[in-house]
């Protein structure tokens, strides 16, 4: 039971990271271009919230299937397949959850203008400066907001991380893969304690990180 807890809780924290990094120049992006395509790009990010987790799953699974297109140029470095692997997991994890991090801090972005860049670049500071000291603390809200999503999501996400994973012991077997696998064994007192275990871990988390920043907003003001 150890290692699936660790499992999950690695692959959560592992996305949330992951995906803060990634979303981050995406949604800066989205919330400052005025290109009419840039809602294409939108549509795209936020496609997998509407995708059933089996569909998103089953093609997920075929990109990174041995003969695949993407594998096939990951072949040199000694990569057949990332299915059924942590790795593949992490990165089913973080199409899945993209659009729970691309719209907070995109809206925290657009909430904030375009004035506070402008005072800045007649400050002298370089759009990344900026970006860094200006646009990033203002849209601190939006981040927590994302982190808070990403964890919370890949922590009860069974779908993707079944088709892509398998549920492998020890490899790729995450909590709500165990109780399904727990339920479906008519184990349901087991199921039941872990299930309730996740629900009370989830809420502590969350609570602690709205705690922490209504401290933090306190602070600044």
């Amino acid at each position: 039971m150890a290692e699936v807890i660790w499992t999950t809780l690695r692959l959560a924290s592992l996305t949330t990271v992951l995906l803060l990094i990634l979303a981050t120049p995406i949604a800066w992006w989205l919330a400052r271009r005025k290109a009419w395509w840039k809602e294409i790009v939108a549509a795209a990010a936020t496609l997998p919230i509407i995708l059933p987790p089996s569909v998103l799953g089953f093609y997920l699974l075929i990109a990174m299937a041995p003969q695949s297109p993407l594998m096939s140029v990951l072949h040199p470095f000694g990569i057949r397949t990332l299915a059924f692997t942590f790795q593949g997991l992490v990165i089913g994890s973080m199409v899945y959850s993209l659009p729970f991090a691309v719209q907070p801090i995109r809206n925290a972005f657009e909430a904030m203008g375009a004035r506070p860049m402008e005072v800045a670049a007649t400050l002298r500071a370089s759009p990344a400066d900026a970006f860094f000291t200006v646009a990033l603390p203002m849209a601190r809200r939006g981040f927590l907001t994302a982190a808070i999503l990403v964890f919370a999501h890949t922590l009860g996400e069974f779908g993707v991380v079944l088709m892509i994973g398998g549920g492998i012991p020890g490899k790729t077997e995450v909590l709500s893969v165990r109780i399904y696998q727990l339920v479906e064994s008519l184990r349901y007192g087991e199921a039941h304690a872990l299930a309730a275990g996740v629900v009370v871990f989830s809420f502590a988390v969350l609570l602690a990180m709205l705690l922490l920043d209504r401290q933090a907003d306190g602070r600044l003001r």
